[in-house]
């Protein structure tokens, strides 16, 4: 086990959750104990598992070529690569957002699909915070809950409580997106997607458009979230200070055809604050990690 699994589980319970999952202490409402995503997913192995994925679209471009990974329940992956690798094309593919055409695709078992209909427990964040503008930051966090399948929900009004609490916008439940500001609207969309206490949580850059500290203040907050909760995820960025910072291992993959062509594990400990970004253990990863980009391109 290693030593970031190991403080995990030694650590207090934490209820599953995700970009449609809610994080932090369980508020009124909310089932007991770290592992009520797997009510739903009796099987034990890897979250999500490709084997040889490959995507080609109508018109002829290959955007994946024989994609292979394993997300382990409980791990935050990072995905890096140059733009058109496709990266945010293997995220949509797990979430049943897009057909693979070759290769074996599983989410809690399932085929993506399958799992978008039949489990429900995984949350997308996009790149965009893709807001309503006509409804409140309440009801826009709100939305998942009636649209989704939530019966591990018994108090829907305190599961939105619960992540308004959790990124700070308690105060601000009655406004709208256009009276919020850009970190803000992202930190609506993060609660979105955590309201619903996913097991999965697929990231597509949804900080990059962001300035530097409030990337920052979010990273933070996202890691929080993640420790406190052991949900898995896998985040697409462009940043390799952010992935080093974020992940259990980042994957680097090679331009188009996207394939993974380097796997490097993160061994660094958590908590993980801003400011571990100037030990030496932090930049001789982050030079590892760039030579590695580089490699592969």
């Amino acid at each position: 086990m290693s030593a970031t699994h190991a403080a995990r589980a030694a650590g207090p319970d934490r209820g599953q959750a995700s970009a449609r999952a809610a994080a932090g202490p369980d508020g009124p409402g909310a089932p007991p104990g770290p592992a009520h995503g797997d009510d739903l997913s009796p099987e034990t192995g890897p979250l999500v598992t490709a084997r040889g994925v490959t995507v080609r679209f109508p018109g002829g471009v290959l955007a994946l070529d024989g994609v292979d990974l394993e997300l382990r329940r409980g791990e935050l992956l990072a995905l890096v690569g140059p733009s058109g690798c496709g990266k945010s094309t293997l995220l949509r593919a797990i979430a049943g957002l897009l057909p693979i055409s070759a290769g074996e695709l599983r989410v809690a078992g399932r085929t993506p699909e399958a799992a978008r209909r039949e489990w429900g427990r995984e949350a997308f964040v996009f790149q965009d915070p893709t807001l309503l503008p006509w409804r409140s930051v309440r009801d826009n966090v709100r939305l998942p809950l009636e649209l989704g399948r939530t019966p591990h929900l018994r108090d829907s009004d305190a599961a939105v409580d619960r992540v308004l609490a959790l990124v700070g916008l308690q105060e601000f439940a009655a406004a709208h997106p256009a009276e919020l500001s850009g970190g803000m609207r992202m930190r609506v969309s993060l609660a979105r997607a955590l309201v619903t206490r996913p097991a999965l949580l697929l990231l597509d850059e949804p900080f990059g458009a962001l300035d530097e500290l409030t990337r920052e203040r979010l990273d933070d907050e996202l890691l929080g979230l993640w420790q406190r909760d052991g949900f898995a995820a896998l985040a697409v960025t462009h940043s390799l200070a952010e992935a080093v910072l974020l992940a259990d291992r980042v994957l680097v993959m090679r331009p188009r055809p996207g394939r993974v062509a380097h796997v490097l594990p993160i061994d660094l400990p958590r908590p993980r604050p801003p400011s571990l970004q100037t030990t030496p253990a932090f930049t001789a990863l982050l030079a590892e990690l760039r030579a590695r980009v580089e490699e592969a391109a």
